[in-house]
């Protein structure tokens, strides 16, 4: 700490006073040539860099993931190599709060994890849940714009929320997860978190299988009713964020166990449902859990902007042995991820120290704001050229994916094997009878300000999923149950159009 006791300006020269402006008399105004107030105050009016649009609510730590079983039937990728060691940061947030939200609210979490691998940087993000509410990427923004602060009042709305969730049936399943007891995690540490969409992995001799991740947490589930978090954000906005950091800082590391779903391409070909949409789930009984490794957070970061707010992640950061799917919302993430971050952060964030891979890095980049390493010097800057810079290495490439139908745009309501209804219907049927009525009592709370037309449509999802999730939702809600019956047999077009008007 010793070069940092005496104050200097921003290029090294030593500052003579850091408390007392430089006046035109002992009353007079601030003058100009007081170049280190100038300095200051310029260098705090960017101080704040623009959050993120989601997820910009988060608390991040490093730590090692430990490859302990035999994937290599099905990957190739170093780091998932049995005996593999990988460093790792990990950032864990909200998804609809600001910045500055409280870390108890009901909401999903999201749950970043960027290897450091030998073969360059492996960005994983998911969410503490299976599934997501969208599955078209065409309804990314409009999804951050209903659970964001309502362009009027300036206030969140539980009214543009409801009315977009039961516009888009397929949302309904993680609806139902995040409003069940698990809507609000007890910390970071005492949940599971996953990829949620499906990858592919190719092996050594580019055979392809797809796979979903898993990483369960070894601290056992724990989670908050809505009156013990109101308690919680009354006295700690930051609960979450003090529980990972106090737990990192005691020695009392957190650790989840990594487990992976395989499906052959076979297998996906005769699914009895789109095994790529990110609303639906792999059932454990047809498609069993595959244990990997073991994910540890063992250090805490020493300075929260440059390593926690400016970690940057994005799922087009794979690396050889691990690929995409025809996921349509994976799909649309793989750019606007990445494009995100160069708004945020500048075209040059990969060379932030804490989203630098550990390995050489020859990506042929060029210039741009903040190019604050040697730029490659005088290389050549083009490709291809006569001096065998810059080649590629078609070894590592993905096998091809065979494709079949016209280009067009697909609905998947129109596919006859989509029901948007069967996994939140199925989760329903697996719950406790405790567990079940919290469900409902969270779910009316949430709705409460929300118009009747929207609880009738939510109300007609939930008796599709299951008879009995819809009437008991209904008869907590005060609802004709009759009428929510009569909703449920109309196609998801004609039940949107009926439950249009307020006054219903």
């Amino acid at each position: 700490m010793d070069e940092h006791k005496k104050l200097t300006n921003e290029v090294g020269a030593p500052v003579a006073d850091n408390e007392n402006a430089v006046t035109a008399g002992p009353r007079g105004p601030v003058v100009m040539q007081d170049v280190w107030l100038m300095e200051k105050m310029a260098h705090f009016n960017r101080e704040v860099i623009p959050e993120r649009r989601m997820h910009a609510k988060g608390w991040g730590a490093y730590g090692t993931f430990k490859t302990t079983h035999d994937l290599s039937r099905y990957t190739k990728a170093k780091v998932l190599q049995q005996g593999a060691e990988t460093e790792l940061f990990v950032r864990f947030s909200t998804v609809a709060g600001e910045r500055g939200a409280a870390d108890c609210e009901r909401d999903i979490r999201g749950v970043a994890v960027k290897f450091y691998t030998e073969e360059g940087n492996w960005d994983l993000v998911g969410n503490n849940t299976p599934t997501f509410f969208i599955r078209d990427v065409h309804n990314f923004a409009d999804l951050n714009r209903a659970v964001k602060r309502d362009p009027r009042t300036g206030r969140r709305s539980a009214q543009n929320n409801w009315d977009f969730w039961t516009l888009l049936p397929e949302c309904f399943h993680q609806v139902t997860i995040v409003m069940s007891d698990r809507g609000i995690p007890a910390s970071f540490r005492n949940m599971h978190f996953f990829g949620e969409h499906t990858f592919s992995f190719y092996n050594e001799n580019n055979e392809r299988v797809w796979c979903k991740f898993h990483f369960k947490t070894q601290q056992g589930i724990k989670n908050l009713s809505n009156e013990e978090a109101a308690e919680i954000n009354g006295r700690d906005r930051e609960y979450h964020g003090k529980d990972l950091f106090d737990a990192i800082e005691s020695g009392d590391f957190p650790r989840w166990t990594m487990y992976i779903q395989i499906m052959t391409e076979e297998q996906a070909r005769n699914h009895y449902e789109n095994p790529f949409d990110i609303t639906k789930i792999w059932r454990h009984g047809e498609y069993p859990l595959i244990e990997v490794g073991v994910l540890e957070l063992n250090r805490n970061p020493d300075n929260f902007f440059a390593e926690v707010e400016q970690a940057a992640f994005t799922p087009a950061h794979v690396v050889p042995g691990i690929g995409f799917s025809p996921d349509r919302f994976l799909q649309g993430r793989l750019f606007s991820y990445g494009d995100a971050h160069r708004y945020r952060l500048g075209v040059n964030y990969n060379l932030i120290p804490v989203n630098r891979a550990k390995v050489p890095v020859s990506d042929s980049h060029r210039d741009g704001a903040m190019r604050v390493d040697g730029n490659y010097g005088a290389t050549p800057a083009y490709t291809p050229n006569s001096y065998g810079l810059w080649t590629a290495q078609p070894e590592v490439m993905e096998p091809p994916l065979d494709l079949e139908g016209a280009v067009y745009r697909y609905d998947p309501k129109d596919d006859p094997t989509d029901d948007c209804f069967r996994a939140g219907g199925n989760l329903w049927r697996v719950l406790a009878e405790d567990k079940k009525q919290i469900l409902i009592e969270n779910t009316v709370t949430d709705m409460a300000p929300v118009t009747v037309n929207i609880k009738y449509r939510h109300a007609a999802h939930c008796y599709l999923a299951d008879p009995e999730y819809g009437e008991r939702f209904a008869e907590a809600a005060g609802l004709n149950f009759e009428k929510v019956k009569e909703l449920s047999k109309l196609d998801h077009s004609d039940r949107a159009r009926a439950t249009l008007s307020e006054s219903m």
